[in-house]
């Protein structure tokens, strides 16, 4: 293919008198429509800057500073100007010990008459510079507040963090001051104003935060592995959740990790407030968790966003983008997602050439103005299990359809899925609570009885599907405790008897109605508890089967209380929601099933007469005998004619049930027979 070579020229942006000698103006190179590598690294301009925020968050009545290194081409001081890729981190200086809460406690029963919470109302060196200086952009790396040389105090996350990371940018744009080492002010003047922010974990959540400030300058930003609330990354409806490989975490611990600036004691009593303020105690949603909240502000963002996650990134888990991405879209942001399979980590450390050039097409699309055509490129990239990548213009993916699967039981101990309800009110499954026991423990062997768990299966599945968005669970049960945890694992069980965790959710019962509010619960008494698990693309290949793990808590990610609470499962008042490209509903069912079924519709009296009913099951008891037997020429032959006895019955019984019938007839006789 012939190359396409461009260049594009910056000038200088200096009065030139009348009758002077235009200079040789400063140039990038554009190939392919991406900006080239011409700049010498070796000569490049570095220097350090602390620039003056608007915030004082140590108290001591003057306004914060933030150290800024930067490295920008030597041409700079020829009169190119040029944009700035920017890193803000609190982790330049390393971390503190971090100092874990102890987790193997027991819960927090919520009193009718006792609840007094309050509801809700420095080094320059990597891929950066070593890439992108050369091809004409300057890189800041800068300290956020109250690490190394920055002055103030960390305050995870919240608008005082969002307002120091935005200084740099002000002060990019004129907007703001900043000094050299000796206390000279220095200026910006080679910036074209333009910034683009990037990074992973904190490094990118911070530009999620920015982001929804609207602050001019702010181009685009590449969030890798990043936070949207930060509610939903220490807790999770209600209950007190840990980042995966950091039990005891919280927003206090990682506030003083990164406290490393000189005299941190000054930040003393600001880190006990953030430990009361985080509420450990009830788990519940308030105004801390909400000024944490990025969601609440995406109206206001002007950036474009290029967002990249792990699917099976369990420390930032995949609720994060999964909400993010949903509110850039009902906002229309210029967004791009990249969907890979690793956990917490970018894409630089295992596709490095593919992840470049896109980021470099990118930052020169919206930094640059260059026209390379990223925008009509498909919406989404997404790694598949195997490890290929796909291109795709949505997600979740634009065939997926909420398909519901209810729980049943077969004894007080097993129970499967179906993709059609049933009623059996008398039966209840008991699950005993043993933090100790971890769940991929739990998940194993799912024939074979234990007491702490449940697990509904479907039957080996006969196509292959793929889930693609949250997972949400309803189950009604009693607790005989005031308090527990409830943990919800989706399973993958191989043909060859291996399970794999699909995904996984948590609720504090407490916090049946609403995250904000805990209510006090009665012992004994059942409730609808709903919850969602984190979001997921996984594909449940045929001949597999889908697994529902039920369990209390969870060892990795809950409070860890003393075993012995039980937990009762009312399954036929229960389901599971799934989020399938496929219909799962083409299944095979089974006689016995479809027998089922009618009962439940004649006790909804969705089918009115009692001699329809009798009729219905009568020729269907038939047609179990035939299967005993194994004769498949007479176990078609009933089943056309159970469907005419449907069709002289048709009158007795809603359209619906009537369709459903008909339907699962059909699968019986294309998928079993």
């Amino acid at each position: 293919m012939r190359k396409f070579i461009f260049v594009f020229m910056v000038f200088l942006m200096l009065p030139i008198a009348a009758g002077a000698d235009v200079p040789n103006e400063p140039a990038i190179l554009v190939e392919d429509g991406m900006t080239q590598p011409v700049f010498s690294k070796e000569e490049a301009i570095v220097e350090r800057v602390f620039i003056e925020t608007e915030v004082d968050s140590d108290g001591d009545g003057e306004n914060d500073r933030i150290r800024a290194d930067l490295i920008r081409p030597k041409e700079t001081e020829e009169g190119l100007k040029v944009p700035v890729i920017y890193e803000m981190s609190p982790y330049r200086a390393g971390l503190n010990p971090i100092d874990f809460h102890d987790v193997d406690v027991e819960l927090n029963p919520i009193h009718p008459d006792s609840y007094d919470g309050k509801p809700f109302a420095g080094d320059l060196s990597g891929y950066y510079d070593d890439y992108f200086l050369p091809r004409g952009y300057a890189v800041i790396l800068a300290e956020s507040i109250g690490s190394g040389m920055s002055n103030g105090c960390p305050t995870t996350g919240d608008m005082q963090e969002i307002l120091a990371t935005k200084s740099v940018i002000d002060w990019l744009n004129g907007r703001a001051t900043a000094y050299d080492e000796n206390g000279e002010e220095i200026f910006a003047d080679w910036s074209t104003g333009k910034v683009g922010m990037t990074g992973v974990s904190y490094n990118g959540t911070l530009p999620n935060g920015l982001a929804t400030t609207g602050v001019e300058g702010l181009e685009t930003i590449v969030p890798i592995g990043a936070i949207s609330s930060w509610y939903d990354y220490y807790r999770s409806n209600g209950a007190v959740i840990a980042p995966g490989g950091y039990q005891g975490e919280d927003a206090d611990s990682l506030a003083r990790a990164v406290l490393t600036r000189d005299n941190p004691e000054l930040c003393s009593d600001l880190m006990d407030q953030i430990e009361a303020d985080q509420d450990r105690i009830t788990g519940d949603y308030n105004d801390f968790w909400d000024e944490r909240n990025y969601l609440n502000n995406v109206e206001d963002i002007h950036a474009s966003v290029f967002v990249v996650h792990g699917l099976n990134d369990w420390n930032v888990k995949t609720e994060q983008f999964a909400q993010w991405w949903e509110e850039l879209e009902n906002n229309d942001v210029p967004r791009k997602l990249w969907l890979h399979q690793h956990g917490h980590s970018s894409p630089y450390s295992f596709r490095n050439a593919e992840w470049l050039t896109t980021l470099n097409k990118w930052f020169d699309y919206w930094l640059y103005d260059i026209d390379n055509g990223i925008m009509d490129e498909p919406m989404v990239d997404i790694q598949n299990a195997d490890r290929n990548w796909s291109t795709e213009n949505a997600w979740p993916h634009n065939e997926v359809q909420e398909s519901t699967l209810y729980l049943t039981s077969e004894s007080t101990n097993k129970g499967n899925l179906s993709h059609r309800p049933v009623i059996d009110k008398q039966v209840s499954q008991d699950i005993i609570d043993d933090s100790s026991i971890r769940a991929q423990e739990l998940t194993q062997q799912p024939m074979i009885n234990m007491e702490n768990r449940q697990v509904y299966v479907t039957r080996e599945l006969t196509d292959t599907y793929r889930i693609s968005g949250t997972p949400k669970i309803s189950i009604n049960a009693s607790i005989d405790e005031p308090v527990a945890n409830l943990t919800a694992l989706l399973v993958d069980y191989a043909p060859e008897g291996s399970s794999r965790i699909i995904t996984r959710g948590w609720i504090d019962p407490q916090n049946l109605h609403s995250d904000s509010q805990s209510e006090a619960l009665t012992a004994h008494q059942s409730y609808t508890f709903m919850w969602n698990m984190q979001p997921t693309d996984y594909e449940v290949k045929e001949g597999h089967r889908i697994g529902l793990v039920i369990i209390s808590s969870d060892y990795d990610y809950t409070i860890r209380p003393k075993p012995g609470t039980v937990i009762s499962i009312f399954p036929e008042q229960s389901y599971l929601s799934l989020p399938l490209v496929g219909d799962i509903t083409q299944e095979p069912t089974s006689v016995k099933e479809i027998k089922k079924l009618i009962d439940y519709y004649e006790q909804q009296e969705a089918i009115s007469s009692s001699i329809t009913v009798r009729q219905l099951q009568t020729h269907l008891t038939a047609v179990e005998r035939y299967e005993k037997e194994g004769s498949a020429d007479k176990i078609r032959k009933h089943l056309a004619g159970f469907k005419l006895l449907l069709d002289y019955y048709s009158e007795h019984m809603t359209k619906e049930v009537f369709d459903i019938l008909n339907h699962d007839v059909d699968v019986l006789l294309d998928k079993r027979y």
